[in-house]
């Protein structure tokens, strides 16, 4: 996921600079970080995971802190046709995180300002950076503090900053909200390379312009994420339906349960081909690679689609495991 800001104004200030001097731009900018220059359509900041365009930026940029950001973006603003963008893991599908002969920033080069901390209500938060990928935010939170943010992505190497900027959104949304609404605090760099502090009390219209925003209303640079408890003990479980009306009942049913207590934790449908194919079809349903899909439980009024309903139930060593087998049961 990426979050990207496009910049057009007024100087032209960049039409005598050579594309191919890169020392020369990195003292232009003021560069704390690193920057090198684009070989073409091959390089990593020409593609992104859509693999729909390939556009070959000016320069991709490395930069250090939030400060380099901004000096980026202020360079940007005062020229009349150098465009900057803001490049997390590059899973955008339509070219957001490229810059046609522009900028291009990498956000995972950020300083990792990670670091946890107890609010006066007595809940817990993870101060991480805009460009920290959320697999690097969940094992720091597990192996150090025994915390785990409340909301994820079902595939965790995104930006933190990349996923805020769209919604964030996987099996725990159905209890907690999607991602943007698990976070307290934001640090934006504007279209003008201002850094700001925001909250739903502070610079408010920006701090919800922002979440889920696309980018259109800055660049995330740091995030405060609300925590929880994480479980000791996972049960992880999936269903398959030939019914697609069967599917969705069940699951409708599932996350409308607010006994938390007498529910799951986690709930997440998907649809796969009624086939061998390994990448769409029945094997690519079983959690285990020692495990297969037995082809024969299916009803022989199967259809070409099946449809998956995954689940979770979240415990503690402590917990009797017959409690947990008769919920799950249930």
């Amino acid at each position: 996921m990426i979050a990207y800001l496009e910049c057009f104004v007024h100087e032209n200030d960049t039409e005598s600079r050579p594309d191919d001097d890169v020392s020369s731009l990195s003292k232009a900018l003021d560069l704390q970080g690193s920057i090198h220059d684009c070989e073409g359509p091959t390089d990593e900041a020409s593609r992104d995971f859509g693999g729909m365009y390939s556009l070959a930026p000016l320069a991709f940029i490395r930069p250090s802190d939030a400060d380099d950001v901004a000096r980026k973006v202020k360079e940007a603003a005062r020229s009349s046709n150098l465009t900057v963008a803001a490049r997390g893991n590059g899973h955008s599908i339509n070219g957001q995180a490229m810059a046609d002969r522009g900028l291009v920033l990498d956000m995972r080069s950020l300083d990792d300002h990670f670091r946890v901390v107890e609010a006066n209500n007595g809940s817990f938060y993870a101060d991480v950076s805009g460009g920290a990928l959320w697999e690097h935010v969940l094992k720091q939170c597990v192996s150090e503090y025994g915390m785990a943010p409340r909301s994820w992505t079902d595939y965790l190497s995104l930006t933190v900053g990349g996923t805020l900027s769209n919604a964030g959104v996987s099996g725990q949304a159905f209890r907690y909200g999607p991602q943007t609404s698990n976070v307290t605090e934001l640090q934006v760099v504007t279209g003008k390379g201002e850094i700001f502090n925001c909250s739903e009390t502070e610079n408010s219209e920006l701090f919800f312009g922002a979440l889920g925003g696309l980018g259109q209303f800055g660049i995330i640079t740091r995030a405060r994420v609300l925590l929880q408890p994480a479980p000791d003990m996972v049960r992880w479980i999936r269903l398959v339906y030939t019914e697609f009306e069967d599917f969705t009942r069940d699951a409708e049913l599932l996350v409308t349960r607010q006994d938390e207590e007498d529910s799951f934790d986690y709930v997440e449908g998907f649809a796969f081909v009624n086939s061998d194919n390994p990448a769409d079809g029945r094997p690519s349903v079983p959690l285990d690679p020692d495990q297969v899909f037995d082809p024969t439980h299916l009803p022989r009024t199967a259809g070409s689609m099946l449809y998956c309903l995954e689940l979770a139930r979240h415990y503690r060593h402590a917990d009797d495991p017959s409690i947990v087998d008769m919920v799950v049961a249930k």
